[in-house]
């Protein structure tokens, strides 16, 4: 998708999904994410995603997966969709390359806010050790303090997928489906509050037991677990058993869906909300790189 025709096609995509919301795409931050990976996008996985979470009201998310022979960060860097920074989040996209195989990488950009994460997958026949990756110097160090956390809770101790969040300064790590023991409401309600997170309300709970996988977002600032959010994957994007305000109701009825629609709820310190991701273009290898396997059927809702 490198022919300025092609990305012209991918931006009015874009400006038509966010207009379903009522926002208003900024060329000057989309544009530039669109051209610096533009050689990548022909074959990517490309998707929209709205949340309800307070710190991303008016803006929308596009993202893609672009090949492991490409260096996002360095490309980030060198067309100025980021800033070069000491903070430790600078370091660890590199500090994961030089130690682990990884099958490629996505990118996620805001339409208002620009450029915001990179993920590192790794090969699904390749999971890496928790234990290991915690042993990475730029790693937060709330990774090592939760192991034991993860594991007796279901979650595991390897991982496909990391998350880096350069504005936020964050890390998602991502954990494949937990067995259906530990997707049972009491020993969700058990974790979270270890954790210290509030409380969920009945529907994350009955929602989680449908997740096809389940992630944590860590800091370095402290040895606590920030966030804890389930994905669930369904045929198509309606109806959801969510309640809507009416601008994200509209999206997810009249968002083209190819593939599948994504949805998933979240819990912080701050309370529970949920997302909603819509694929512009989607390509099955992405299922294994989640961790599920092709012949899974996704949540009929």
């Amino acid at each position: 998708m490198s022919g300025t025709a092609e990305l012209a096609d991918l931006y009015a995509a874009i400006e038509e999904a966010t207009g379903l919301l009522d926002i208003t795409c900024s060329r000057d931050k989309v544009w530039p994410v669109l051209s610096t990976y533009g050689d990548s996008l022909a074959d990517a996985v490309i998707a929209f995603r709205v949340t309800t979470d307070a710190r991303s009201v008016g803006d929308f998310d596009c993202r893609f997966t672009i090949p492991k022979d490409v260096d996002p960060y360095a490309l980030a860097l060198s067309n100025g969709l980021t800033a070069e920074t000491d903070h430790l989040v600078g370091a660890l996209l590199s500090d994961i390359e030089g130690r682990f195989p990884l099958a490629c990488y996505a990118v996620d950009f805001g339409v208002v806010g620009g450029f915001k994460k990179i993920w590192t997958f790794f090969p699904p026949d390749d999971l890496q050790e928790l234990a290991t990756l915690a042993g990475i110097p730029s790693m937060p160090r709330s990774l090592a303090d939760n192991l034991d956390l993860f594991v007796r809770y279901g979650l595991g101790s390897k991982t496909g997928v990391i998350g880096i969040d350069y504005p936020h300064r964050t890390v998602n790590v991502y954990f494949g489906k937990p067995s259906a023991e530990y997707l049972e409401p009491k020993n969700i309600l058990s974790m979270l509050r270890e954790i210290g997170l509030p409380d969920p309300s009945e529907q994350l709970l009955k929602l989680s037991q449908d997740a096809f996988g389940v992630y944590v977002t860590l800091n370095w600032d402290s040895s606590k677990v920030e966030r804890i959010s389930f994905s669930i994957m369904a045929s198509d994007s309606t109806p959801l058993p969510v309640q809507l305000e009416p601008k994200i109701e509209h999206f997810v009825k009249n968002a083209a869906v190819e593939g599948r629609f994504g949805y998933g709820v979240a819990l912080s310190v701050d309370g529970e909300y949920y997302k909603f991701q819509s694929y512009h273009q989607w390509r099955p290898q992405i299922l294994s790189l989640m961790q599920m396997k092709s012949t899974e059927d996704p949540v009929q809702r």
